[in-house]
C-alpha cells in the first residue's frame, strides 16, 4: 500500500515579499543560504555578485561536489552526491547532487524529461542509482527499501495526487501510517483533521468524489500521517485551478512553518515554485545545470529565459 500510494500557474506574490525581504505573514523567515557545489574561485569571481553556481560536471569525478568550505549547512538533512541513474541503457541522471537542510524548501526545477520525477523516486528508494550516494540523517540508503525510507521520515506527494478513489477520505489518510507501529497514530490523524478542516467534513466520503484541490489536500494529510521530517512533493500545483494553486502553495509553506517539516519541490513553473523556496536546483538533461538561493535564480537570465518566457 505504501509504494502504491507514493508513486506513482503563475505565482501570486511577488519575489520580494517571499525572499531575501520581507518575511512571510506568520513571522517564519526563511533563510537563504548560497550554494556553492564545487565551485572553483575562478567560477566564483566570473559570477561576480550572483550565488547562483553553474554545475558543469566534472570528468572523472561523477558530477559535482556538495562538500562546500564555509557551508551555512554542515549537516543537511538530505544528501544526494553524484548520482548516476540508468533506465536500461538510457543515463537519465548523470552526477546529480543536491542537499536538503531541516526546515527547509528546496525547488527542483527543470522541463519535461530533464530527470526531476526520477530524481524524486530515487531518494524514494523506487530507482536504484548505479552510482552515487544518498544519504538521510548521515544514515547511507543505498540498501534501505521504499518502506524503511518512508518509516525513517520520507514521504511523498505524488504527481496527480494519486489517491484511492473508492476508499474513503480517513482509509486514504491511513494508508499513510502503514509503516508505523506506534500508538501515535489516532493522535496524528486528529492534528491532520485540525490543520485540514475539509477533510475531517468528508472523512467518511469515497475519495474520488473529492475535487482537485481537496484531493490534493488528502495527499498531504497522507504523507503527514507517516510523521515524516521530510516531504517530496511531485509537481503538487498540475491541472489545479489558479485559486487551488494558492492554497496549495500556502500549505507547503505551512508544513515548514508550523511543522518544521523540509520539503523537496519538484516542479515545472519556475516563478510559482521558486516564489516559496528557500533554495534551487535547475535540471537540463539529467544534470544539474544551477543551483542557488531562490531569489538569485529567478534574476538569473538563463533561467529567466528558459522557465519564464522573458529576458
Amino acid at each position: 500500500l505504501v509504494v502504491e500510494a507514493y508513486i506513482g500557474r503563475p505565482r501570486r506574490r511577488s519575489q520580494a515579499d517571499r525572499i531575501g525581504g520581507t518575511p512571510p505573514p506568520d513571522g517564519t523567515a526563511a533563510a537563504a543560504p548560497a550554494v556553492d557545489h564545487g565551485t572553483s574561485a575562478n567560477e566564483s569571481a566570473a559570477a561576480g555578485s550572483s550565488n547562483v553556481q553553474a554545475s558543469p560536471r566534472q570528468e572523472g569525478s561523477g558530477g559535482h561536489s556538495e562538500t562546500a568550505p564555509g557551508d551555512a549547512m554542515a549537516e543537511p538533512l538530505l544528501v544526494a552526491a553524484n548520482l548516476d541513474v540508468y533506465y536500461g541503457s538510457a543515463h537519465v541522471l548523470r552526477g546529480v547532487s543536491l542537499r536538503v537542510g531541516a526546515a527547509e524548501i528546496v525547488s527542483l526545477l527543470g522541463g519535461n524529461a530533464s530527470g526531476k520525477s526520477t530524481t524524486m523516486k530515487t531518494i524514494l528508494g523506487l530507482v536504484r542509482p548505479r552510482r552515487g550516494r544518498l544519504a538521510f540523517d548521515g544514515q547511507d540508503l543505498s540498501r534501505v527499501q521504499t518502506a524503511a525510507r518512508v518509516k525513517a521520515g520520507i514521504a511523498a506527494v505524488p504527481e496527480a495526487r494519486r489517491v484511492f478513489p473508492a476508499m474513503s477520505v480517513e482509509d486514504n489518510l491511513l494508508t499513510g501510517a502503514h509503516t508505523r507501529r506506534d500508538s501515535r497514530v489516532a493522535d496524528d490523524l486528529t492534528r491532520v483533521y485540525e490543520h485540514f478542516p475539509r477533510l475531517a467534513d468528508r472523512r467518511r466520503q469515497p475519495a474520488g468524489t473529492l475535487s482537485g484541490g481537496e484531493q490534493q489536500l488528502l495527499a498531504f494529510g497522507r504523507a503527514l500521517m507517516s510523521a515524516p521530517r521530510l516531504v517530496c512533493m511531485d509537481e503538487p500545483t498540475m491541472g489545479l485551478a489558479p485559486m487551488l494553486v494558492e492554497q496549495v502553495l500556502d500549505e507547503v509553506e505551512r508544513l515548514r512553518a508550523q511543522l518544521g517539516v523540509s520539503v523537496l519541490l519538484v516542479e515545472q513553473q519556475a516563478e510559482l515554485a521558486l516564489s516559496i523556496a528557500d533554495r534551487g536546483y535547475v535540471l537540463a538533461q539529467g544534470e544539474i545545470a544551477l543551483s542557488g538561493p531562490a531569489g538569485d535564480l529567478l534574476d538569473d537570465p538563463a533561467v529567466r529565459e528558459a522557465y519564464l518566457g522573458r529576458a
